[in-house]
């Protein structure tokens, strides 16, 4: 019997290496070995929040593939999915951290495993039991045929009457603005949900004003539209509500990358419960608040009790 699924998700997933201290990365010894990718990282969020996520990729028939695909099923997301390829090897990463300023990423994917998806990669059993298909922009940035993926994974999950939420997720060193303009406009027009950034909206619509970025991807389709703000919160938009939503205070924000991803699954966990798109948008800046509390994509992700907790806490002292 086939178990139903609340999320799929689809993309790369790497070996992160985390610094033990911050500084020019060439002076950098020693590493933490975590994983990394967007995707998977919506995935984990899920199933800490109790919901049925189950992540599709391919991964190099290597040490670090296994490791990423351990680590991923250890977290509780469904991997039945994954294929392990003997010819391509897993993408790698190294962070650099700052005390002032961003955090940058070095990526090693060039012609990685997970290059190499394509449409044949994802079984039609995979869509029929899902509700969510969850797509990012990073996935059609990394060959043509990852493109045809994405493309034909929304196409099928319209037929099968999956709700499609889109991430943008623009990576500049894949690809540059013009052709993510052409790439992905086209994609969003067949997604129900999109999750842009100010700096998105900008790069993809020339706006940074966020009641325009909505109003933009609701023209082109878009049921639901929620803007990321940053520590300013987000703004959401639908048919019935067009509000902004304050975010929460965190001490100290430790890593930010991986926040986004949080928030993405804060919105998603929202509508799975039945929450109001507003009710949504503010349990996802909660849960992107608190994935910035530590070092690391996942390890800030909360469960449903630590994130009651959190937004107890919060409303405890704003009285």
């Amino acid at each position: 019997m086939e178990t139903n699924t609340d999320v799929l998700t689809l993309g790369e997933t790497m070996v992160l290496l985390n610094p033990h201290e911050s500084g020019p990365l060439r002076h950098i010894m020693d590493f933490r070995k975590r994983i990394g990718g967007a995707e998977s990282n919506v995935a984990i969020g899920l199933a800490r929040l109790e919901h049925r996520a189950a992540w599709m990729s391919r991964l190099g028939a290597d040490p670090h593939g296994r490791y990423v695909r351990d680590t991923i099923r250890g977290a509780g997301v469904d991997t039945q999915y994954v294929a392990f390829d003997p010819e391509a090897p897993t993408g790698i990463m190294f962070k650099e951290r700052r005390e002032l300023g961003e955090s940058s990423v070095f990526y090693y994917r060039e012609n990685s495993a997970a290059s190499r998806m394509s449409p044949d990669d994802l079984p039609e059993k995979a869509l029929a039991h899902a509700d969510y298909l969850h797509l990012t922009g990073i996935t059609p940035a990394l060959s043509d045929t990852c493109r045809e993926l994405v493309s034909d994974a929304i196409r099928r999950a319209n037929q099968h009457d999956l709700t499609v939420s889109f991430d943008p997720n623009l990576r500049f060193k894949l690809w540059d603005p013009p052709a993510m303009r052409e790439t992905l406009l086209p994609l969003l027009e067949r997604c129900d949900i999109v999750l842009p950034g100010v700096e998105e909206g900008e790069v993809l619509l020339d706006t940074d004003e966020p009641e325009r970025i909505a109003e933009e991807f609701r023209e082109l389709g878009a049921a639901e539209v929620v803007v990321k703000l940053g520590a300013d919160g987000a703004f959401v938009a639908t048919d019935s509500v067009a509000q902004r939503v304050d975010s929460y205070d965190v001490d100290r924000v430790v890593d930010p990358i991986g926040a986004g991803d949080g928030f993405a699954a804060g919105y998603l966990s929202g509508r799975l419960d039945g929450l109001s798109p507003d009710q949504a948008t503010d349990r996802a800046t909660a849960v992107g608040a608190l994935a910035t509390t530590v070092t690391g994509d996942i390890e800030g992700l909360p469960t449903r009790s630590e994130l009651q907790q959190f937004t107890n806490e919060q409303t405890d002292r704003l009285r």
